[in-house]
């Protein structure tokens, strides 16, 4: 089932997909509404404080504990610094709850991010796996 556009949801916008893709006519595909806040979040939490060379301050610090242990303290601050970056570079939605599960054995923490987008009663969750060991 195609969810067609509404006016509602005209406020969330449009912009070039993640990643990038050329459709049928040889053009960059676009990614809309609720996609496009998905591929946002996305690209906020691959992004490292830093990387870009003309907007340093965007991105996620989560990339400053690729090898730490997994412990309180670690998957506290994975919280914070992912709901900081979220709050400050993806303005269509409102943070409910994020849930950090970590998978010892892989080294891998699943981060939960359960948020609503601004302006409906969207609830939405998006599940974004963090390596925090080198894997094998």
């Amino acid at each position: 089932m195609v969810d067609l556009p509404t006016k509602r949801q005209n406020h969330l916008g449009q912009g070039i997909s993640f990643p990038m893709r050329i459709n049928r006519q040889g053009n960059l595909t676009l990614s809309r509404e609720v996609n496009s806040i998905e591929e946002s979040i996305l690209i906020i939490l691959l992004t490292e404080l830093g990387e870009r060379r003309y907007r340093p301050d965007f991105g996620c610090r989560i990339h400053e504990l690729a090898f730490a242990p997994i412990n309180p303290e670690t998957l506290v601050l994975i919280k914070i610094w992912v709901q900081e970056a979220l709050e400050k570079w993806e303005p269509r939605i409102e943070i409910e709850n994020i849930i950090t599960q970590p998978l010892n054995i892989k080294g891998q923490v699943d981060i939960k991010i359960e948020y609503r987008v601004k302006n409906s009663y969207d609830r939405r969750s998006l599940i974004y796996p963090f390596f925090l060991k080198k894997q094998n």
